[in-house]
């Protein structure tokens, strides 16, 4: 079978004797074979065309996909978040060799620094296992080369910087007991749910044996982190311990979708350049970057928290990390406005809606039914919430925020959520009624925040390389009415729904799907009314909206606590 420049045999088996029934037949193939010709005689006998014709003819007839296609689907279902094709091997090595090349060139002093773009990517590679979209871990290998087999190039000791949004989890396994080797990462964790999803990228895990102290992971428990958040973990952490370390090259694992909206975080080009200054300062400026994946201010209090607490684990291993920060570096707040939300993991959700900005129609504005908690309120939290709403990651204010009425019927499902307790929680009826009546408060955000809270909202997590909902399907809605997001199809609150336009700005709201309606109506999913703190909260917005009296409001919330649901 031929992977385009590589070679590969099927001849496996797992006993010593084939019957005729069950025998494998392997095609070994090489397309670079054919670079062999005579540069005098294009027509001589032994000539390229010999083997070519008969690859050509095998594959035309099926027979040679039949034994690599199949093959390749098998093993990459074998692992996470990998595929395979016939260039997959070469680009491989391609990938891996580029990386080993360009480092040794550095060692040697041939290049003062390079930049490997290279593909696949390598950082979640691990030393048995390729994983999220990395078939083999390059800069691991090219460090492990220059450590282990070019000592004589006297590269003794490198640091590696992980900056990709995502934790280099295979790296760090590589190197967690070698003190030669300072693995650094800063990325989005989300208490352990960001892609890879495992507890390796932690604060906690600094190394272990004679390597303990020398990995140290920055993990950022929320995205939205921009130029600010990752520049202070520069100069609070990884700076002083670089000049500690010393190190005689640093290798970059380069990701650059921190700086990609849809990576949740928010660098920008003068962000990567400034991280990239810095470093220069060190190993006689002797950087190798390799690609791996791939603004706001208002994080700034989450990050200084963060620097606080990794410069606390690391402090045993580097004294000068016990310094106290100062306190107008650790005090710092940012405003934060939650929307009232209930996510509960898989269909467990509940919080009525939302909307977005497009980026070619300028705005979008979000229907929100739930309310807005407590502006200051850092928890998230309101009068009789059994636990902390998570709301969006992105806590900026929206842009405006109005009140329509839509003819949908609003009414209260479910048996309890965990944070409301027992009751029902709001949702829309996603069909139409001209009878009905929805007072809806509208927030107009961005189609990051949409993405953001439609995430939020529905899965407990997503590593957001692609958004929920993109431009094609804003187009798409305004026709078809409801698009249910087929990724969080778990999620209460999957079906978004477009309700018309204010402004020429597209309205869309989030709720469940008509077969969760016929669900509710059929008795599988109770309806509930609500619990009394619930709908209280819902009260108070109505009168503070200025839309109905409290004693309409609780006459408008009761009815549609009962109203029986058709």
């Amino acid at each position: 079978m031929e992977f385009n420049g590589g070679t590969e045999s099927s001849l496996s088996r797992s006993n010593d004797v084939a019957t005729p029934k069950d025998r494998r037949v392997g095609l070994i193939y090489d397309e670079r074979m054919c670079k062999h010709y005579d540069p005098y005689d294009e027509n001589h006998p032994e000539c390229p065309d010999r083997i070519r014709v008969i690859w050509d003819r095998l594959n035309s007839s099926g027979l040679a996909k039949r034994n690599s296609e199949p093959r390749r689907k098998r093993t990459a279902a074998k692992f996470n978040s990998i595929y395979f094709n016939e260039g997959s091997a070469e680009a491989a090595y391609l990938a891996a060799g580029s990386v080993i090349e360009a480092a040794e060139k550095v060692a040697k002093g041939e290049l003062d620094s390079a930049f490997a773009i290279v593909r696949p990517p390598g950082h979640h590679a691990e030393e048995n296992e390729p994983m999220g979209f990395c078939l083999f871990n390059n800069v691991a290998i090219a460090t492990s080369y220059l450590l282990n087999e070019r000592s004589e190039l006297g590269i003794n000791k490198i640091l590696i910087v992980d900056w990709d949004v995502h934790h280099g989890n295979g790296t760090q396994k590589m190197f967690y007991k070698d003190p030669r080797v300072l693995f650094f990462s800063v990325h989005r964790y989300d208490f352990g749910t960001f892609y890879p999803a495992a507890d390796d990228g932690s604060y906690i895990m600094t190394g272990e044996g004679p390597g303990a102290g020398y990995n140290i992971n920055v993990p950022w428990e929320n995205g939205r982190c921009g130029d600010a958040d990752y520049l202070a973990v520069w100069d609070q952490i990884l700076i002083p311990v670089a000049k500690e370390f010393n190190p005689d090259m640093i290798i970059i694992s380069a990701g650059f979708d921190a700086g990609d909206p849809l990576g949740g975080c928010r660098i920008s080009p003068y962000g990567y350049a400034i991280m990239l200054d810095k470093l220069m300062e060190f190993a006689g400026g002797k950087i190798v970057m390799a690609l791996e994946g791939g603004y706001n201010l208002n994080s700034l209090a989450n990050s200084a928290q963060a620097c606080v607490e990794v410069r606390s684990e690391l402090s045993t291993y580097w004294p000068m990390l016990a310094v106290k920060l100062p306190d107008k570096v650790i005090n710092r707040t940012s405003p934060i406005e939650i929307s009232s939300s209930d996510s509960d993991g898989e269909h467990e959700n509940s919080s009525l809606s939302v909307v977005e900005e497009v980026h070619t129609i300028e705005d979008v504005i979000q229907p929100l039914m739930n309310l807005k908690v407590n502006e200051d309120s850092q928890g998230g939290q309101t009068e009789g919430m059994k636990r902390p709403c998570v709301g969006s990651m992105d806590k900026s204010k929206p842009k405006e925020i109005i009140w329509k009425t839509f003819p949908h019927r609003l009414f209260f499902a479910r048996d309890r959520t965990a944070t409301w307790g027992p009751g029902g929680v709001a949702f829309l009826h996603p069909i139409s009624n001209v009878e009905e009546k929805t007072y809806m408060c509208l927030y107009k955000i961005t189609l990051e925040q949409f993405n953001d809270v439609l995430l939020q909202e529905n899965v407990s997590s997503y590593d957001m390389s692609r958004p929920l909902f993109d431009l094609t399907a804003l187009q798409t809605i305004q026709t078809q009415k409801c698009i249910s997001v087929d990724f969080v199809q778990r999620g209460w609150y999957h079906n978004v729904v477009y309700l018309g336009k204010e402004k020429d700005i597209p309205i869309l709201t989030m709720t469940c799907s008509l077969t969760d309606v016929e669900s509710f109506i059929s008795g599988k999913f109770p309806i509930n009314p609500p619990c009394k703190e619930y709908a209280n909260t819902l009260i108070k917005g109505l009168v503070q909206g200025k839309q109905l009296t409290e004693e309409e409001a609780s006459a408008y919330i009761q009815e549609a606590s009962i109203k029986p649901l058709v």
